[in-house]
C-alpha cells in the first residue's frame, strides 16, 4: 500500500468533492472513508486509476452520508452527477485548496489549524505545539473551525496572508519535524508567487529555499542534529542560496518589509558567511529587532536572545533571554548555550538535561542529552 500516494491524491479528491457541491466538513469525511476503504481493498484489487477510484468512492460515501441527513431533499438531484470510474484531469488543486480553506468566516488563526489538519496533513499534536498551545485546546479550535465551515459553499475565497501562514508552518513541521512536507511547501508557494506579484510571497519563497539549502548539512549519518555553526557548509546547496538570494533582493527592493522578509534576511547573512565565525551577528541582531517590531512574537524575542549573545557577548544574550518568556518551547536549552559560553558549565549540563526532558523530537533530545553528557565529561576531568 502507497501511503505516499494517498496522501498526495488527498488535496485533489476533497477539492473535487468541494467543487461539486459538498460542504467541507462532509467532503472531509467522505475522502478519509474512501481512503479506508482503499487500504482495504487497494492491497488485492491495485486500480488502473488511482485518483478516478478514490473521487469515485468518496463521492458515494459523500452521497450516502447526504441520504441520511436533512438536507437529503435538496441533494438528491446531484446523484446523476457522481463521477464514473476512469481517468480525471490530473490538475493539481492543492492550492486552490489552501485558499479555499482560508475563508472569510473564520478567525485567520483557525483558518491556518484546519488548513493545516485537512490539507497538510499534520496531526493535532503538531499544529499545538506550532501555535504554542495545549492540544486539547487546538483540538476544540479545530473542530469549532469545521462546524464554522459546515454547508458554507465557498464562493469566497481566503486572503493571501492566511494562505502564507499556512504554508509557512507546512514547510516548518516539513523542515524539522516527523512528516517531510518540505519540498511541498516549496513547489506550491513557488506556484502562488508564479500566480501572485507579492513581496511577502517572494519573502516566504526566499526563507524556504535558504533553509532547504541547509538541509542535507543538518544531519550527521546517524540522525543525529548538527548544529548550525558544525554544519560542512560544502554541503549546503549553492544554487537555491543564490535563488533564495536573489528573489530576497527583488523583494526588498519594493521597500514594502514583511516577516519574511526579514526572516529570509537573516537566513541570507548565515547562508553569505565562510565560516561560522565569519557570520555578521550585529547585522542579524538589526533584522531580529525588525522582526520584533513587525511581529512581537516571544519565539523571535527567544532567538533575537541567541543573536545577541554571539554579538555582544553571553551575559549580553542571557540579559536578552531574561525578558522572554521561560515556558517557552526551547527556551531552556538556549539559556544552556549562553551559559555555556560564558563558562559557567555546571549550570550548562543542568539546564541542557532539563531542555532534554522537556524536548518532543527524539532527535532533538538525544541532541540536548549528548550536549549534558559532554558538559558532565569535562566536568569530571
Amino acid at each position: 500500500m502507497d501511503e505516499a500516494l494517498l496522501r498526495s491524491l488527498t488535496p485533489s479528491v476533497l477539492t473535487v468533492l468541494v467543487r461539486r457541491g459538498a460542504d467541507f466538513a462532509a467532503a472531509e469525511d467522505a475522502v478519509q472513508d474512501a481512503l479506508v476503504e482503499a487500504i482495504r481493498v487497494w492491497p488485492d484489487d491495485p486500480p488502473r486509476d488511482a485518483k478516478g477510484w478514490l473521487v469515485t468512492v468518496a463521492w458515494r460515501k459523500f452521497l450516502d452520508q447526504t441520504r441520511a441527513d436533512s438536507a437529503r431533499r435538496r441533494r438528491e438531484e446531484r446523484v446523476d452527477e457522481e463521477p464514473g470510474p476512469g481517468p480525471t484531469p490530473a490538475v493539481d488543486d492543492t492550492l486552490q485548496l489552501y485558499f479555499l480553506c482560508a475563508h472569510p468566516s473564520l478567525t485567520p488563526s483557525s483558518a491556518v489549524a484546519l488548513t493545516l489538519r485537512a490539507v497538510g496533513g499534520l496531526t493535532t499534536r503538531q499544529i499545538a505545539e506550532a501555535y504554542l498551545v495545549p492540544e486539547a485546546t487546538m483540538a476544540q479550535r479545530i473542530s469549532r473551525a469545521k462546524r464554522t465551515v459546515s454547508g458554507i459553499r465557498f464562493e469566497q475565497r481566503g486572503d493571501v496572508a492566511t494562505v502564507l501562514r499556512v504554508l509557512y508552518l507546512v514547510f516548518n513541521e516539513g523542515y524539522s519535524g516527523d512528516v517531510d512536507l518540505a519540498a511541498e511547501a516549496i513547489r506550491l508557494t513557488r506556484q502562488l508567487a508564479d500566480r501572485i506579484d507579492h513581496p511577502e510571497v517572494s519573502g516566504l519563497l526566499a526563507l524556504m529555499l535558504l533553509h532547504h539549502a541547509r538541509r542535507a548539512a543538518r544531519t550527521a549519518p546517524d540522525g543525529s542534529l548538527v548544529p548550525l555553526a558544525e554544519q560542512d557548509r560544502g554541503l549546503w546547496d549553492t544554487a537555491s542560496i543564490a535563488e533564495g538570494v536573489g528573489i530576497l533582493q527583488a523583494a526588498l527592493a519594493r521597500d514594502r518589509l514583511g516577516e519574511f522578509q526579514a526572516q529570509a534576511a537573516i537566513a541570507a547573512l548565515h547562508a553569505d558567511a565562510p565560516t561560522a565565525g565569519e557570520t555578521d551577528w550585529v547585522q542579524i541582531v538589526e533584522w531580529y529587532d525588525e522582526l520584533v517590531r513587525l511581529t512581537d512574537s516571544p519565539v523571535v524575542r527567544l532567538n533575537r536572545a541567541v543573536a545577541v549573545g554571539e554579538a555582544d557577548g553571553p551575559r549580553a544574550g542571557l540579559a536578552a533571554l531574561a525578558a522572554v518568556d521561560a515556558g517557552l518551547p526551547r527556551h531552556t536549552a538556549v539559556a544552556a548555550y549562553l551559559h555555556e559560553r560564558d563558562g559557567d558549565l555546571t549550570t550548562a549540563a543542568r539546564l541542557y538535561a532539563e531542555a532534554a526532558r522537556k524536548a518532543t523530537g527524539l532527535a532533538e533530545r538525544d541532541h540536548l542529552t549528548r550536549q549534558a553528557a559532554r558538559l558532565n565529561s569535562r566536568r569530571r576531568r
